[in-house]
């Protein structure tokens, strides 16, 4: 799942997400977690889409440092739309978007990141690196790697953060974004300063990966550990086995605990990242303005930590527009309401 968006601790942008996210916990990560284990009687159920995907073949390209496996939909000459998932999710995240959005004529590619299903890395030296700027390194890789000049960027956690650095720093390359949770782009500096202990509490994950016992939990019970993750980050959202274990299954690729780790330990300034992002992660560290247009997204159950739209509307200086959406949506919200993210894909194509 996302941090919240970074910046120096005298940022006031900065300030306001800090507040907001113990605001967000003044609910209770404690009750979240109740409600998300103990079932209430009125709850969202999840579509029956465990079958096969409607993509069909899964395809794969050598990108960057990565064979990319990735699956596509609706006609080559469509308007490209790149849809970027996160953790612990898998391209299932746009089962239901992507038939929609290919059903109008887009061209949509939805791609394993590095450590997730059957993406694999060209050499066994590269380093296993779950940095911000790396993922999105790989996403521009492989727009460049299809020959793509320009495409619609959307995303939803990790997938969020690497469409917002897309957009910030190739915004050439930007038809339009569409961002759940909003503006997610951090740094190792500011993520050092402390939270209030409520709103700490809510990235125990973050704090376990730090440590080896973490690492090898983590690796020894990845399954039963992201299902957790999806009932505390969607309280309200009663997936099935099968809708689980489809995206499960991608977390058993062999560099996927190596990623995962590295990812989060790298925000906590407890990994390093490689030579080659630092010019790119000192630009980042700026918080650079997002100016293509943009919509950004929210669920009103979203269990997960997330800044409120106040926070970040102002570092979207283009066409901009913010929506919640209603009706129990919690974090993984391409999947739990797909219609109305299309449709955001759909809407800031015409912005």
């Amino acid at each position: 799942m996302n941090t919240g968006p970074s910046a120096s601790p005298a940022n006031p942008v900065r300030r306001r997400l800090l507040g907001g996210a113990a605001l967000a916990f003044a609910a209770g990560p404690l009750g979240a977690i109740g409600s998300a284990l103990a079932a209430p009687a009125s709850v969202r159920t999840a579509p029956a889409s465990a079958g096969k995907p409607m993509w069909g073949p899964l395809r794969q390209i050598d990108a960057g440092v990565l064979r990319v496996s990735y699956a596509q939909m609706g006609p080559e000459d469509g308007p490209p739309v790149l849809l970027l998932h996160g953790w612990p999710y898998d391209i299932h995240t746009y089962a239901e978007v992507a038939p929609l959005l290919a059903a109008k004529g887009y061209r949509v590619i939805v791609p394993y990141l590095r450590g997730y299903g059957s993406t694999t890395f060209l050499s066994a030296d590269t380093p296993r690196n779950g940095q911000q700027a790396a993922l999105a390194t790989d996403a521009i890789a492989l727009l460049d790697a299809l020959h793509i000049d320009k495409a619609i960027f959307a995303g939803c956690d990790w997938g969020a953060r690497t469409a917002d650095i897309m957009a910030a720093l190739w915004p050439q390359r930007c038809q339009g974004l569409v961002s759940v949770s909003g503006y997610l782009i951090g740094s190792q500096q500011a993520n050092q300063a402390p939270l209030p202990p409520k709103a700490e509490l809510q990235w125990w994950y973050q704090f376990y990966f730090a440590t080896e016992r973490g690492r090898l939990g983590y690796e020894q019970n990845r399954s039963e550990f992201s299902r957790l993750i999806w009932q505390l980050a969607s309280p309200q959202w009663r997936f099935d086995d099968a809708t689980f274990l489809r995206s499960a299954a991608a977390f058993d690729n062999p560099d996927h605990v190596a990623v995962v780790i590295h990812n989060y330990r790298w925000r906590l300034g407890l990994a390093e990242g490689e030579k080659r992002f630092d010019e790119m992660e000192a630009r980042l560290a700026r918080q650079p303005n997002i100016g293509v247009a943009a919509i950004t997204l929210e669920g009103d159950a979203n269990g997960a930590p997330h800044p409120p739209s106040s926070a970040y509307a102002s570092k979207f200086t283009g066409k901009y527009a913010h929506r919640l959406i209603s009706g129990g949506i919690g974090h993984n919200l391409p999947q739990e309401a797909p219609a109305a993210f299309a449709q955001a894909v759909v809407d800031v194509a015409a912005f």
